[in-house]
This record gives structure tokens, sequence and C-alpha cells, in this order.
């Protein structure tokens, strides 16, 4: 039960498990869930991020055992966290979500350093906080760019 729960998670309720571009798709996925939580007061948005960034390292760490497999493709609550953490104090409008989701996949794809050191680390740690490190890059850009050429 633990290890289907885990990989229910860990691939976003089998969003993962679509072809061609897996990432790309759970970063998709993730625009509801952070449209549901943007209403909610910024630290209890935050609170919730980070919750969800404890429970996919634990998912991706069990789902990376149960396949033995080394992170991969259809594990995308990685990019479900890099994404909520991109949006972070961001208003829910249309232009800051596709931009915001551009931004995220840019620098999860390129992984400028240290993210890319971050895929190091140990089980589900390694998993998920190079996206959560792409994911704060990307909400720098996207705070800078709403604010200063978009605001």
């Amino acid at each position: 039960m633990k290890n289907r729960i885990a990989i229910i998670i860990a691939t976003f309720f089998y969003v993962g498990r679509i072809p061609l571009a897996p990432g790309t798709w759970g970063t998709a996925a993730a625009i509801p869930l952070y449209y549901l939580i943007s209403v909610t007061p910024y630290y209890f948005y935050i609170l919730l991020t980070l919750i969800f960034i404890l429970v996919s390292v634990w998912a991706a760490g069990v789902t990376e055992k149960v396949y033995r497999i080394t992170d991969p493709g259809f594990i995308v609550a990685d990019e479900v966290c890099g994404y909520l953490v991109t949006m972070i104090l961001v208003p829910p409008t249309i232009k800051n979500i596709i931009l915001g989701f551009f931004l995220f996949r840019i620098f999860d794809v390129i992984k400028p350093p240290p993210s890319r050191q971050m895929e190091r680390l140990q089980g589900g740690w390694g998993v998920v906080m190079d996206d959560v490190l792409a994911g704060v890059y990307a909400c720098v850009l996207l705070h800078i760019i709403t604010r200063f050429w978009l605001g």
C-alpha cells in the first residue's frame, strides 16, 4: 500500500506516464494545483508547498527503490514542486501562469549551477531538489519580469 501511494504521488496521479515530455506534462498538471492554493494566504501557500516538497521527496525515493531506477522520467512530482516554487507570491493571472510555466521549464532543462549538482543528493532529495532550485531561479526572474517589464 505504501508503494502504491508513493507511486501515485511521484507520478502525480499517473500524469508522469503520459508519453513524450512527461516533465512538461507534470508542470502543466501543476497549474490547477497552483490555482487552487493561490487564493490562500501567502504563508499557507508556502507551507503547503513545503509539505508537498517533503512528501514528494519521500514518494520519489520510494518509487526509485520500487523500480530500481535513479530519477526515472515518469516521476513528475518534482516538476510540480518546482512550479509551485516558481509561483510563490505571484498573482494567479493567465499571463503569470503561462510565463511561470515557460520560465520553470527553461530552468529545469538548462539546470544552471548548482541545480545539476543537486541531482547527486541521495534518494528522493536528488530527484526533487534540482527542480526546487530551478523553481527558485524561475521565481526570481518571474518577479523581475512582472514588476519591471510587464508591471
